[in-house]
């Protein structure tokens, strides 16, 4: 059994995990992927050498880096589909629920960055949706729905992106900084649990470090669109919405064109 050890650069958030899931789910070599996101690193238990593996994370552009690769004599034992398919049916749930919360209150609100953090947390349901469509599934079916989310993400992504230029050149009202910062708040709360959720799941530790949780894109968003609703509130106008809106956008736009990629 052979050991190799990677340090993925932009893997840290469980999208990420869970997208190298997939990416790697058709090589009959590898036995177990274990996942560090604090420290960025993955863990390949496979039976025997084989370049692709390297080849199929670089694909992905995630600054994939093998460290290096050596014997294993420990015992390695799979993981239970079962245990997971429970915990992606649990971040899920609470993803879409939150993609549902925050498009419909930045509508009424009239707030970018609400809006395309919704974006953001459909983003992430995709992959958790595709993950689960993918256990006990072909590779083909999970190549296609992968596309079809990345085309999804990608219109929409690229309306918003549209409309932020379009409020930035004309005249626009305030949006609502009291809900900005209310419903961003609360999705910071449910980012904070699904990571926590994520990476219990891979310790024994009945808890995770806080510093863990901030490591986490979702979370960095979640702060970013409350910071924008409190300098609406100061500034009076809606460029920091907008700004917050666009930046994110821009972050699906990319995640898209991976899940594109995941597709092929």
């Amino acid at each position: 059994m052979l050991k190799s050890e990677y340090h993925i650069a932009k893997m840290d958030c469980p999208s990420e995990e869970n997208m190298i899931r997939l990416k790697l789910e058709g090589v009959i070599e590898i036995q177990k992927l274990e996942f560090d996101l604090e420290s960025r690193k993955l863990s390949v238990y496979h039976s025997k050498n084989n370049p692709e593996i390297t080849d199929l994370l670089e694909e992905l552009n995630l600054g994939s880096k093998r460290l290096q690769t050596s014997e294993y004599q420990g015992r390695v034992e799979k993981e239970a589909n079962e245990a997971q398919s429970k915990l992606l049916w649990t971040v899920l749930a609470i993803n879409l629920s939150f993609f549902v919360v925050e498009i419909v209150f930045g509508l009424v609100s009239g707030s970018m960055g609400l809006i395309a953090d919704s974006l953001d947390m459909f983003a992430d349901a995709s992959v958790y949706g595709l993950s689960l469509w993918a256990i006990g599934s072909t590779i083909k079916r999970k190549k296609y729905v992968a596309k079809f989310s990345g085309f999804l993400q990608f219109l929409l992504a690229s309306l918003g992106v549209f409309e932020v230029i379009r409020r930035f050149i004309s005249v626009e009202n305030v949006p609502d900084y009291k809900t900005m910062i209310i419903v961003s708040f609360l999705a910071l709360i449910a980012n904070s649990i699904c990571l926590y959720l994520l990476q219990r799941s891979k310790s024994e530790e009945a808890h995770m470090k806080a510093s863990m949780i901030f490591t986490s894109n979702d979370v960095i968003i979640n702060s970013g669109v409350i910071l924008a609703g409190i300098l609406v509130l100061i500034t009076r106008t809606n460029y920091p919405d907008l700004i917050i809106g666009g930046v994110v956008f821009i972050i699906v736009v990319r995640g898209a064109l991976r899940m594109l990629k995941l597709g092929k």
